[in-house]
């Protein structure tokens, strides 16, 4: 649920700013509210120095990424800003010499055809009077040159000889000269050779500095909380002597806040937010709710402060959309057995478990999903071994039928919600109307898709509902003014229902085609079969790829169809926008 919130006014004096917003931080309870925009000296170099060690904190996890932990330094960090240029500079003097390597890589390989030759060599017979120029000449071309002229091939290419051509005069020809290059092809060689030496020696002296990185990260943190401090600090509104803060606190904490004022003498104003406000969001749930978020975190979505909170229901229909996608009992196994295996590995170290909870939830709705169907590593290759708890879902037409069945249900209760939401006011009628129309064009998908027959009191239906969305969605005091909105308003969504409902037609697909390419791969490797030492080793690699595919593109396939039914679908018929800004008290 969303709490509710209490915005809150507290003055003080200046001079006790400091101060004040120092026992307000001790608290954790307000989410401070600009009065101006931040701005000064402070702030400026406070922003510089996070600047600073984020780009040496990423410089440093790049490195840590490709090797384990270097041993602690035996030096401390000292001076942690003098660290962090060192390392950027290195960084900047390696990526500029990794571009200089591909550049004279590129260079020795244009030159190879060429052969090795001192260039200054030939600039100095130059100053002598014998004018060596390398071109490029088409071939029927060079029978064609001054006689005067020598001239060795040195290389053919597309119908083009690269060729040396020697002189007592400087003689130009209309033909592409190459232009000498700084170095010949053996210094080029070397000079790549003691890039690749320097690069080595640079990317050492960086991960020599890889077993600062949690320190790093701990100052890092401390200066955003720094910066928080500041930018509420200079964001106060002045007035004389006087300085004054504005934010907003949950309602169940008011009393110590209350308290904390009583106690440092602050004048304090509480009040609901206005309408106009821009309260932030702070989402309490039960635990067993809770492991929704880190779905949430990871599509960054918050609703807005008078919107909803989707967690349970998210929760309940992302588990079965995941389970009719993966649709295969090996498959969740699979995923069961490596979350257990993640959070035995590395579990200690995560101080939010509700991800592994999550993730078993998934899983076992995958093995459910796979039990009723019958689907183990696919269905083809073992038909009469396993059978289905629930045959029907072996049938395209009842899976399909099913989808629809969600979908309708799905945003169906979107519209109970908001119908409840909206009573005693009568535009809830309205509500009640997009329930009907739902289903009246749930029946019509039936009939379009499926081929069944469509109700006779279906069109009763949209006829009940459109009257009811039309009449009452948009109530006034001018009657004809009301239904004009109303008729508005049903025109722009009507279509809408229809179309929302058959796209529920993607778990399904997706779930279809999941199974589909686990037959395929079974059928591949019974093809070739077990009979040879070869053909087992290449049916094994068969199915092991097959599978592996379904298994890394099964959990794409939620976050793109799953996640956006709820978000999406189910939400636009909710009216929850996603417009809400997380509540971040300031806090130590």
């Amino acid at each position: 649920m969303i709490v509710p919130m209490k915005k809150v006014f507290l003055v003080m004096q200046s001079k006790d700013a400091s101060s004040a917003l120092g026992d307000l931080r001790a608290q954790g309870l307000v989410h401070v509210e600009h009065q101006q925009v931040p701005e000064g000296k402070d702030l400026q170099a406070i922003q510089e120095d996070l600047s600073l060690i984020h780009s040496a904190i990423n410089i440093l996890s790049r490195q840590e990424k490709e090797r384990p932990m270097e041993e602690k330094q035996d030096q401390p960090l000292s001076n942690w800003k003098l660290t962090a240029r060192h390392i950027i500079d290195v960084d900047k003097r390696l990526d500029q010499l990794k571009e200089f390597g591909r550049a004279l890589k590129n260079r020795i390989i244009s030159w190879e055809p060429w052969g090795d030759f001192e260039p200054e060599s030939i600039r100095t017979l130059s100053a002598k009077g014998i004018f060596v120029r390398l071109y490029q000449i088409p071939v029927r071309e060079i029978k064609n040159l001054p006689r005067n002229l020598i001239v060795k091939k040195i290389y053919l290419a597309s119908g083009m000889a690269n060729c040396v051509v020697i002189s007592r005069q400087r003689q130009d020809i209309p033909y592409k000269e190459i232009t000498l290059p700084k170095m010949g092809l053996e210094a080029m060689q070397r000079r790549l050779e003691e890039d690749f030496r320097v690069q080595g020696a640079l990317e050492k002296e960086i991960k020599k500095h890889v077993s600062y990185l949690r320190e790093l990260i701990v100052i890092k943190n401390s200066l955003e909380k720094e910066l928080e401090f500041y930018q509420a600090l200079k964001g106060m509104g002045q007035a004389a002597t006087l300085s004054y803060l504005a934010g907003y606190v949950p309602f169940d904490a008011v009393p110590r806040l209350l308290e904390k004022a009583l106690t440092q003498r602050w004048a304090i104003k509480i009040e609901k937010p206005r309408e106009e406000d821009y309260v932030p969001t702070l989402i309490r749930n039960p635990k067993w709710v809770s492991i929704i978020r880190p779905v949430f975190k990871l599509i960054e979505i918050i609703p807005g402060y008078r919107e909803v909170d989707i967690s349970l229901w998210f929760l309940i229909f992302f588990s079965v959309f995941f389970g009719i996608i993966i649709g295969d009992a090996a498959y969740g196994l699979i995923f069961l057995l490596l979350t257990l295996w993640v959070q035995i590995k590395w579990g200690r170290k995560v101080a939010d478990k509700s991800l592994f909870f999550l993730l078993y939830l998934l899983s076992f709705s995958a093995v459910t999903w796979g039990v009723l169907s019958g689907t183990f590593f696919g269905q083809e290759w073992l038909p009469q071994t396993v059978k289905p708890l629930l045959p029907a879902l072996r049938n395209v037409t009842y899976v399909q039928n099913l989808c629809f069945v969600i979908g309708t249900v799905h945003l169906s209760l979107a519209h109970l919600w908001r119908f409840i939401r909206k009573f005693p006011s009568v535009s809830f009628i309205a509500e009640a109307g997009w329930i009907a129309i739902l289903w009246g064009a749930f029946f019509l998908a039936r009939m379009l898709i499926l081929g069944q027959v469509f109700p006779e009191y279906g069109k009763w239906l949209f006829v009940a509902g459109a009257a009811s969305v039309i009449i009452f969605s948009k109530p006034k005091k001018n009657l004809l003014k009301g239904i004009a909105s109303g008729l508005g308003n049903f025109l722009l969504n009507a279509i809408n229902n229809f179309t929302d409902i058959v796209s529920y037609i993607r778990l399904f697909a997706v779930g279809l085609a999941t199974v589909a390419i686990a037959d395929a791969f079974n059928r591949m490797a019974m093809s070739i079969g077990f009979n040879s030492i070869l053909s087992s080793m290449a049916s094994a690699c068969i199915l092991l790829l097959g599978h592996l595919l379904n298994i890394v593109l099964g959990p794409v396939s939620i976050i793109v169809h799953g996640v956006r039914l709820n978000v999406l679908e189910f939400c636009s018929h909710l009216d929850v926008k996603w417009s809400g800004i997380a509540y971040r008290p300031l806090k130590t």
